[in-house]
């Protein structure tokens, strides 16, 4: 494991600060469009410091995704943050001085209660942020029409204890993350961003590391399956789900299922036993795994982060990736007022973006192909389920969040 930073000779310019392997994939992406190694050309380098969570699967993807970090040339820092009830004082006493000296900072998810925490003590002249998933379009248009950060699969009503204790740390953060004077703000993302806000820098991340580092895949008969954790935030009612995969995996051909690092255990089985889909723990993104491949002609997905990012990263490989389309039934009871408008818009935006045609049809059974861009196909299919956001995390008030 690489030293601490912070030590002699270690004091980053660029502090980068993850949760999840999506965003630890996304700063690697941004560094290699900065053109970054191990060390800057200004003499100082990039060090990645890891929030990790407590649950194992985040936690196992999150270490291989630290290889690949250092294999950059990149340093790492993981702090166990969630480990006890004295785990955040510790770990936020332990990088306050690495806050105060970095001039830039780059955040994975600026609606972490964490990571806002750490945005009070910093006062970089940079700020980035990468994607965490589809949060990071909420962000942009909460910060653009200059409303507080909340995530949008949250329920409604008059804010809890918790959001008022921590809602000055929210407010201070927020500010740290619009443009100032003296401070530059940058969005990173392969999310559409239809709402810039005033004086924030957008830059497209078009997956140039992934394709460089791995593939091109082999590129098997059949379709794969992109499962996702919306039972387990109570978006999508549980029995639905069960059907419509069951569904998709008789009509559309699909042998594997590519389970989400949140699905639980009792539910994967119940997949595995009533659907004959081979149940796949991935230990990367998707991203990585679909282009190291094997992967199917035909990748389906729910509306989530990868039917923006797979497009991308499988540019040039003939696979198609299909979407299926969002119907309120599918919806559970605990779901947000805000879930169907804003999963409508993942999947609307994503059709634009990559050329798609939308696609309603009365009999799911029976789906015509359609849209073509550069290297890939998108497809949609008049199916209603949607993918996920964060859960509510374990240390309490630092929650985990992101819908990868």
């Amino acid at each position: 494991m690489s030293p601490r930073a912070g030590t002699a000779g270690t004091t980053p310019h660029t502090l980068a600060f993850v949760e999840s392997p999506v965003q630890l994939l996304n700063v690697l992406e941004w560094a290699h469009a900065r053109g970054l190694g191990g060390e800057e050309r200004s003499g100082a380098g990039l060090t990645v410091v890891v929030l990790s969570p407590v649950d194992p699967m985040t936690r196992g993807q999150l270490r291989r995704m630290a290889e690949l970090a250092r294999d950059e040339g990149h340093a790492v820092r993981w702090e166990d943050a969630r480990d006890g009830a004295g785990a955040p004082l510790h770990t936020v006493r332990g990088l306050t001085p690495l806050l105060r000296a970095a001039s830039r900072i780059v955040v994975g998810d600026p609606f972490s209660r964490y990571v806002q925490l750490l945005l009070t003590i910093a006062r970089p002249a940079d700020l980035v942020v990468v994607d965490d998933g589809t949060a990071t379009m909420e962000f942009v248009g909460q910060l653009a029409r200059g409303e507080r950060l909340v995530r949008w699969h949250r329920t409604g009503g008059r804010p809890g204890p918790r959001d008022l204790l921590l809602a000055p740390v929210s407010a201070a953060a927020r500010r740290r993350l619009t443009p100032a004077p003296d401070r530059r703000v940058e969005v990173f993302s392969s999310m559409p961003v239809p709402q810039t806000p005033a004086g924030v820098t957008v830059i497209g991340n078009a997956f140039a590391w992934t394709r460089a580092r791995f593939g091109p895949p082999r590129v098997t008969k059949g379709a794969d399956l992109v499962g996702t954790s919306l039972v387990e935030t109570g978006v999508v009612d549980g029995e639905r789900y069960l059907h419509a995969v069951g569904l998709l995996a008789r009509t559309q051909g699909a042998a594997r299922y590519f389970a989400h690092r949140r699905e639980s255990t009792d539910k994967l089985r119940r997949l595995a036993a009533e659907t004959g889909l081979e149940i796949v723990r991935p230990d990367l993104p998707l991203e990585l795994i679909a282009r190291r491949g094997p992967v199917g002609r035909t990748v389906l997905s729910f509306p989530s982060t990868v039917v923006h990012t797979l497009p991308l990263a499988l540019t040039g490989t003939g696979v198609r990736v299909a979407v299926c389309d969002i119907d309120p039934d599918w919806l559970s009871g605990h779901a947000s007022p805000r879930a169907q408008g804003f999963l409508t818009t993942v999947t609307a935006t994503a059709r634009a973006a990559h050329d798609l045609t939308e696609v309603t049809p009365r009999d799911p059974s029976v789906v015509p192909l359609v849209g073509q861009q550069e290297g890939h196909r998108a497809t949609g299919l008049g199916l209603g389920l949607q993918d996920g956001a964060g859960q509510q995390g374990e240390a309490g008030l630092f929650e985990v969040g992101g819908d990868r």
